[in-house]
């Protein structure tokens, strides 16, 4: 008479990791040029080199971040809202704690399918529930408009960190930001709130930059994250398919992207700004010397 199968050991309950931020963020900012994909990405990957287990959901139809981190995806978040497939099933791992839900031109389909449906704006947080239970944190890449996925990632969203361009025309977008952020509330009734403001392609040496910081400082206070320094770095990572952190470890705009995670997970500010230089400078030094 055979002997009846052990019972499997069950699976350690999970220990909840420490993280100050809210659990599911959006990237966005009305504006395009502003770093936000290069944001989203170098966000997503820092905290997976944390340890944190993570979500990066592209809802951008342009498909950019799987490009910048060199995954081809089979299926996309377009199988995830009209399919119903789980977010686990169509997720491709990019690396140890982080997994990705990639996005095509599918997406315009995506939208028209949304746009049907009762309950249009909630349709990606119903479908994203499904994986809350598997990652520390669910990171949205937002395309640059108003559109119908937009308003389903912001109401999925719990915070939302706006990267903006040191320039008086990001300046004037974050007002469409926080006039969204508001119609979020009040019409569609979830109370999201912008967690941080980043400033990207700092420059000390220009007015515009310091003005802009100095600005985005005085309104958000607490809120403006320590300003990701302007490099040449930051542009060529996405073309070798790998994060700032992996392409150029040691340069000004990964030091900058770390104190950002840093921000994220213990909720404290750096201690100081970053130093004038910029990597630019530094290579045009070093090439002088």
């Amino acid at each position: 008479m055979s002997s009846a199968a052990p019972t499997p050991t069950p699976a350690p309950p999970r220990v909840a990791v420490p993280f100050a931020a809210p659990r599911r963020l959006a990237v966005f900012n009305h504006k395009g040029g502003t770093g936000k994909t290069t944001t989203t990405v170098s966000i997503a990957a820092g905290l997976a080199m944390r340890g944190l287990r993570v979500l990066l959901v592209d809802t951008d139809s342009q498909g950019n971040v799987g490009v910048s981190l060199g995954v081809k995806a089979e299926r996309t978040l377009y199988h995830v809202l009209v399919m119903g497939l789980k977010p686990q099933d169509v997720a491709v791992k990019v690396r140890e704690n982080l997994d990705l839900v990639a996005s095509n031109e599918t997406l315009a389909a995506a939208e028209l399918y949304l746009a049907g449906r009762q309950n249009r704006d909630r349709v990606l947080r119903d479908r994203l529930a499904a994986a809350a239970a598997d990652y520390d944190v669910i990171l949205l890449d937002c395309s640059p408009s108003l559109s119908l996925l937009n308003q389903n990632a912001l109401v999925f969203a719990e915070g939302i960190v706006v990267p903006v361009a040191c320039d008086f025309l990001s300046l004037v977008g974050v007002r469409q930001v926080l006039k969204t952020v508001k119609n979020v509330n009040s019409l569609l009734r979830h109370p999201v709130q912008i967690h941080g403001v980043l400033p990207t392609f700092y420059d000390s040496r220009a007015r515009i930059c310091r003005d802009a910081l100095s600005t985005l400082q005085e309104h958000f206070g607490d809120r403006c994250f320590t300003p990701i320094r302007a490099t040449t770095k930051i542009k060529e990572a996405p073309s070798q398919g790998k994060t700032i952190f992996d392409y150029a470890p040691d340069s000004h705009a990964a030091e900058d992207y770390a104190l950002a995670v840093d921000r994220l997970i213990t909720g404290r500010a750096a201690a100081a700004l970053p130093d004038d230089a910029t990597d630019d400078v530094e290579e045009l030094r070093a090439a002088n010397a």
